[in-house]
């Protein structure tokens, strides 16, 4: 296994972070909670604007603003938004970054990576540690994660009593409200207690979920859905994934297990999916379908020793190149891609679409013509077509999101008064 660890800002300090929500559709929350997600998702504001856009009276915002900082969840600091000829500097709210500690970590089945950001959602130190790319117990893929958990934390020289929330994140089938693992292409062990092997393991409060969802959390927490109401979001990698957001919230399904894309059916009887079931449109599109693919388009003498990932990336070279076999399997993928983008909108409607994962790279799979198809398969969208953008992120990207569902699970409890 090889370690590899920065301490750094990644990426500057953000303007916040968090949904941002009219709001009217914040209903549901105590003011306290609305007023801390307000600062949170803008970053820095003053209570007179707060004020304005919570609609309540500058005296509640005051109350409950005191009530805060006393918490040790916001600070008081200069408002670089705004100026003064003279008096005392204008005073602006913002996250108390010190309230506490945030790590996120995706697992995967070659590199596990890990994030560590404050309170107000600033990067702050990042670790990977590459492993063998092989199906592991639960016992191998805690242990895999206490190293680069603690390795992380030695960078950044914390303890983990010093962590608020570990995210934790991996592909496969994961219950995030009991906190169980049902399936993961990754491990060798099903129907597992995940959550709460992972805090015996390591002591620390722990939220699980599967990884598309982490992408998607991490759109909504830092990305491009950060102030969309509604939009999707489908992963391409060793499996295929899709996160929704309805209404500047995740949604999972009543046992945290929808959203399974990839284990939608498109062929009845059809190519055999590492869930062991058949059909699957994962089964033609992910990594390991387009490798099953690849030898008719590669020399056959040299696909049973090429690693995985350097098959795809001859693949793709090949058909760049002219290699028409290889082209074929690509534009294969690529029609079952817009078959499943097609019922992503014909089911749930979307205003946005994002593709994410390290697939994107691959432009034959979200070709003018791939889009072009898609479109034509949905009801309706002559005059409007859905909107699709790609964004990859690398590999903090999944870690960025396994990071807000730690910072959603903690800090929005300890501004409710639940922790």
């Amino acid at each position: 296994m090889n370690l590899e660890i920065s301490q750094r800002s990644l990426g500057g300090s953000p303007a916040g972070c968090g949904p941002i929500r009219p709001e009217a559709e914040a209903s549901g929350h105590s003011l306290r909670y609305r007023v801390f997600e307000c600062v949170r998702s803008a970053g820095q504001i003053s209570r007179i604007d707060l004020a304005k856009q919570l609609k309540v009276s500058p005296a509640s915002i005051t109350a409950l603003v005191g009530e805060l900082l006393d918490l040790g969840l916001l600070r008081e600091s200069n408002d670089t938004t705004r100026s003064s000829a003279r008096g005392r500097p204008p005073v602006a709210l913002s996250v108390q970054p010190d309230a506490g500690y945030f790590v996120g970590i995706k697992l995967a089945r070659a590199q596990h990576t890990a994030l560590l950001v404050d309170a107000a959602g600033r990067p702050l130190a990042q670790a990977n540690l590459a492993c063998q790319p092989r199906r592991r117990s639960m016992a191998q893929i805690l242990q895999e994660t206490g190293q680069v958990l603690d390795a992380l934390l030695a960078e950044a020289e914390l303890a983990r009593a010093d962590v608020a929330c570990i995210g934790l994140g991996m592909p496969g089938m994961i219950d995030h409200a009991s906190g169980q693992m049902v399936w993961s292409p990754m491990l060798t062990d099903t129907d597992k207690p995940l959550r709460r092997l992972a805090e015996d393991a390591f002591g620390v409060p722990v939220a699980v979920d599967n990884d598309a969802n982490l992408v998607t959390l991490a759109e909504l927490w830092f990305g491009k859905g950060r102030a969309m109401a509604d939009f999707a979001v489908v992963t391409i990698e060793q499996g295929v994934g899709m996160g929704l957001v309805i209404n500047h919230r995740l949604y999972r399904g009543a046992g945290s297990l929808g959203m399974e894309i990839g284990h939608t059916k498109v062929q009845m009887d059809g190519a055999l999916c590492q869930c062991g079931q058949r059909g699957c449109l994962e089964a033609y599109i992910a990594d390991y379908a387009l490798v099953r693919e690849a030898s008719t388009a590669l020399d056959p003498a040299n696909t049973d020793t090429t690693a995985p990932d350097v098959m795809l990336q001859q693949l793709y070279e090949q058909a760049k190149a002219g290699n028409e076999a290889a082209r074929v399997i690509f534009r294969r993928a690529g029609r079952f891609l817009a078959l499943g983008l097609a019922n992503v909108v014909n089911l749930f409607d979307p205003p946005l679409i994002i593709l994410a994962g390290e697939r994107m790279q691959y432009d034959y799979l979200y070709a003018d013509e791939v889009l072009r198809e898609m479109h034509e398969l949905t009801l309706n969208r002559v005059d409007t077509p859905q909107q699709v953008e790609t964004h990859a992120w690398g590999d903090l990207m999944w870690a960025h999101g396994a990071a807000a569902l730690a910072l959603s699970e903690i800090a929005d409890a300890m501004a409710e008064g639940r922790g």
